[in-house]
């Protein structure tokens, strides 16, 4: 099992929930809004000024846990559906799951994403 997370440009959110429910197995994202900065950001930024003052850029963190076959097509859906070739389209980063419990129904393992 893995867990996927993508952020990306909020203008992409609905072509990429799109995109994901078109790829059979995946049983479910989470989406946050996000503010952050990449390298560009960082490296403009005065040496005296704190990190808490910088302008932040908003951003979609979607997350998603799915088997191990999947992840490759849901990887290359998100980078796909989210690319706009500008600078700031995002990051997509994959971790392994040791467990998953569903809650509801004590199922553990595959069956509990």
């Amino acid at each position: 099992m893995k867990t996927i997370t993508a952020y990306i440009k909020p203008n992409k959110l609905s072509d990429v929930t799109l995109a994901l429910h078109q790829i059979e197995g995946v049983s479910g994202a989470s989406v946050s809004d996000v503010h952050g900065f990449g390298r560009g950001r960082a490296k403009d930024a005065p040496d005296s000024v704190a990190l808490d003052v910088l302008d932040y850029l908003p951003a979609i963190r979607i997350e998603i846990a799915c088997s191990d076959d999947l992840v490759e097509k849901v990887v290359s859906t998100i980078e796909t559906v989210a690319h706009t070739g500008l600078r700031g389209d995002g990051k997509i980063y994959v971790a392994s799951i040791e467990q998953a419990v569903r809650i509801s129904t004590g199922e553990r393992g595959d069956t509990a994403i």
